[in-house]
């Protein structure tokens, strides 16, 4: 078994962060399947998930650490794709924690449509959706039963959405 450190692109991250996905289709020249790869992202490298190789071009996460990357400055990235000692990813890979427990949150995207018809008012809903995507529309998330804790999250990031107060 080898271990790798592959670099994410920043749009690559940025998606990861923002849809749920089991795995990532990326090359890792020279790595076999169930070789072991930690992802890194960012100027200052940040590790933000661990993965195993599954196909020529594709990883299967194991652990992912994308809201609170953990830092990887000693690594010594000279590639995208950089092989690493075991040691050195054992070392890096145990920053990442094992993945929390799932807890009910309930989301919600609201806006105010006119619309002659119910039927219609969903078709133009989608369609805004489709259009403004998770770069300008808000998605609120609240933990089940705590409404009073809603926030508002803008590319996966949260978002002061009251036009009263100035953001941070």
């Amino acid at each position: 078994m080898a271990y790798w450190a592959v670099m994410l692109p920043a749009d690559v991250w940025a998606t990861e962060r923002l849809f749920d996905h089991d795995t990532l289709a990326t090359p890792v020249p020279g790595a076999e399947a169930g070789d072991e790869v930690l992802l890194v992202a960012g100027a200052e490298p940040q590790a933000v998930a661990v993965g195993r190789v599954t196909a020529p071009a594709e990883i299967a996460y194991t652990r992912r650490a994308f809201d609170e990357p953990v830092p990887a400055e000693d690594l010594k990235l000279t590639e995208d794709v950089t092989p690493l000692d075991a040691e050195t990813f054992a070392r890096v890979a145990g920053r990442i924690g094992a993945a929390a427990g799932r807890t009910p949150w309930l989301v919600s995207v609201a806006m105010p449509i006119e619309a002659g018809s119910p039927a219609e008012a969903v078709r133009q809903f989608w369609s805004y959706v489709a259009e403004l995507g998770p770069a300008e529309l808000p998605a609120f998330v609240w933990p089940s039963g705590d409404e009073l804790a809603m926030q508002a999250f803008v590319l996966g990031v949260e978002a002061n959405q009251d036009p009263e107060e100035e953001d941070d």
